[in-house]
């Protein structure tokens, strides 16, 4: 699990090596599989109106890009444990939310950077309106946050408990 203080992200051992990983084969096999691509498609002729070159050009650039990320998410990593089980909000945890107190109206969501994000459970960074609102926060606590359209909401701490992934 994540959690950002000032520039320094603190990191899983599961979670570092996860990214490294995926830096490793993007850096590597990765970059050489697209460079086949662009090259095949380079060879197909003129390359103005050769969709498929764009197309490798364009996933080259957007692989490129999580090089980058990858690289400066590891370059100020910090690998530590997951969270305690202390009963108060951290990143990491997976939080139970009742909206405007309403035991009935609630929400799970893991409290994590992007690199978390799956389809098992819905994830809000520690930086989003909703997570920074509850981060810090002990169970029973109410914690506000601030909506897109300026007003406040308020939402009820049920349960924080640490991400099992």
């Amino acid at each position: 699990m994540t959690q950002t203080s000032d520039n320094v992200t603190w990191l899983t051992q599961e979670a570092y090596d996860q990214l490294k990983a995926e830096l490793e084969y993007l850096s590597g096999p990765a970059r050489t599989e697209i460079a086949a691509k662009i090259a095949a498609a380079r060879e197909e002729g003129d390359l103005r109106e050769n969709g498929g070159y764009h197309a490798a050009k364009e996933e080259q650039g957007k692989q490129e890009l999580r090089v980058r990320q990858l690289t400066q998410l590891l370059e100020s990593a910090k690998v530590g444990e997951a969270p305690a089980t202390d009963g108060v909000v951290a990143p990491g945890m997976v939080v139970t939310v009742a909206f405007d107190g309403d035991e009935d109206d609630t929400l799970d969501f893991l409290l994590a950077s992007r690199e978390y994000a799956s389809s098992d459970i819905e994830t809000f960074s520690p930086q989003s309106p909703l997570g920074s609102g509850v981060n810090g926060k002990k169970i029973g606590e109410d914690a506000q946050y601030e909506l897109p359209n300026g007003k406040k909401a308020m939402v009820r701490i049920l349960a924080a408990t640490p991400y099992q992934g």
